[in-house]
């Protein structure tokens, strides 16, 4: 049952849901002081329930399935460790060993509970959905328009707003909706300390039972159509960029239309540390903007940059003490959204169109090449030294 539950398509429903039981607490119900116990038919039937899910709840709330589950059935992990290669198996057994010396009663009641939690509706379907409601859906973001302003929140804070799939599929959707709204500017910034520490560790360990290659394809893909929906984003679009960011939030930079920067805030884009490749469009972008030299340290040579440092380069347009940073870019974007809106959109949609084609060409040469590196033996040797090193911290 566990084993073919990991096999479940729809991998971006449920999320809320997610949330609520990724560290759910065992539930007891108690009669006269006395704590009731799953019984071995409400887990059956907790089991068969399953079975009805229509969509998938994620990869987190899936292992932890698995391991109550194991856990009620068997006891406490008693299997050898996998191999930090065997990537799914290790996060199973992972799961299942985080819940320690838990009795098989008590995992039974929590596994019940769980399901019960995952099959009641939550969400309401697209149809009974209004635009605010839509809007208030995202799991991984928070999207608001206010004073002819679409802000797209990163709102991960606790894991440092790492984009998960979710996450990715969720701002693409966000920059639609924006497209197509009456706002003036869109802007993209974070909540919390970070305003992204790039991808999700997760994206990587995932690998699902579709193995390694075509996790890598899929990949690849789904990296092409996020930096193509900044590509052909039809508005202006500013970062804020409030704390430090990493990675694809570095590289997409470069395709925003100004960005503004907090003191405090860096930029690093460690790829060939990880044994990657560029992405972002930033092979093209970063060159240009601010020489081959500069950008090549960044690029290939990892070099961390201050907000200063990044001002300089021309990836900032402006830095803000952290004090001040708030309040004196939310009034220059204030103005912004007064000034004509088509005027805007059409004037970024002319300096844009000038090199579209040359950017979507970059877009895919850049994944086709990550896909390459994702399947190499060196990029492999990297992350687990990335992983090794981590697990040690």
């Amino acid at each position: 049952m566990a084993a073919a539950f990991f096999t479940l398509p729809g991998r971006w429903r449920l999320v809320k849901t997610l949330r609520l039981v990724q560290n759910l607490p065992a539930v007891k119900l108690h009669l006269s002081g006395v704590a009731m116990i799953a019984t071995e038919a409400e887990f059956e039937k907790a089991k068969n329930k399953l079975k009805t899910l229509k969509n998938d709840p994620g990869n987190e709330v899936k292992l932890r399935i698995y391991a109550l589950f194991k856990q009620a059935t068997e006891g406490p992990c008693n299997s050898p460790k996998p191999s930090m290669l065997d990537f799914v198996n290790k996060a199973k057994w992972d799961a299942w060993n985080s819940l320690g010396k838990i009795p098989k009663e008590e995992a039974r009641q929590k596994y019940v509970d769980l399901i019960e939690t995952l099959v009641s509706p939550e969400v309401p379907t697209q149809s009974e959905a209004t635009i605010a409601d839509v809007k208030s859906s995202f799991q991984t973001i928070s999207v608001t328009s206010e004073n002819n302003i679409t802000t797209i929140l990163l709102n991960r804070p606790a894991k440092k707003n790492a984009i998960s799939v979710l996450m990715y599929e969720e701002i693409m959707k966000a920059l639609e909706q924006a497209a197509k709204d009456d706002s003036t500017l869109t802007v993209m910034t974070g909540s919390g300390d970070y305003y992204c520490s790039g991808n999700d560790l997760s994206n990587f360990t995932d690998i699902g039972p579709e193995g390694v290659e075509q996790k890598s394809k899929n990949s690849g893909e789904l990296l092409k159509r996020y930096v193509s929906h900044y590509i052909d984003f039809p508005k202006p679009l500013i970062g804020v960029i409030n704390g430090p960011a990493v990675g694809v939030a570095v590289t997409i930079l470069g395709l925003f239309d100004a960005v503004y920067a907090t003191d405090k805030a860096t930029f690093h884009a460690p790829f060939s540390q990880l044994g990657q490749s560029p992405e972002g469009c930033s092979s093209y972008t970063f060159p240009k903007i601010m020489g081959t030299s500069k950008a090549n340290e960044i690029l290939l040579f990892n070099k961390k940059l201050t907000a200063a440092q990044a001002c300089e380069l021309g990836l900032v347009t402006e830095v803000f003490p952290d004090s001040t940073f708030q309040k004196e870019v939310w009034k220059k974007l204030h103005a912004y959204a007064k000034l004509p809106k088509n005027s805007l959109a059409f004037s970024k949609q002319l300096i844009r169109g000038v090199e579209k084609e040359k950017l979507h060409a970059v877009n895919a040469q850049e994944c086709e090449r990550l896909v390459e590196r994702w399947l190499s033996e060196e990029c492999m040797n990297a992350i687990m030294g990335f992983f090794e090193k981590k697990s040690k911290l």
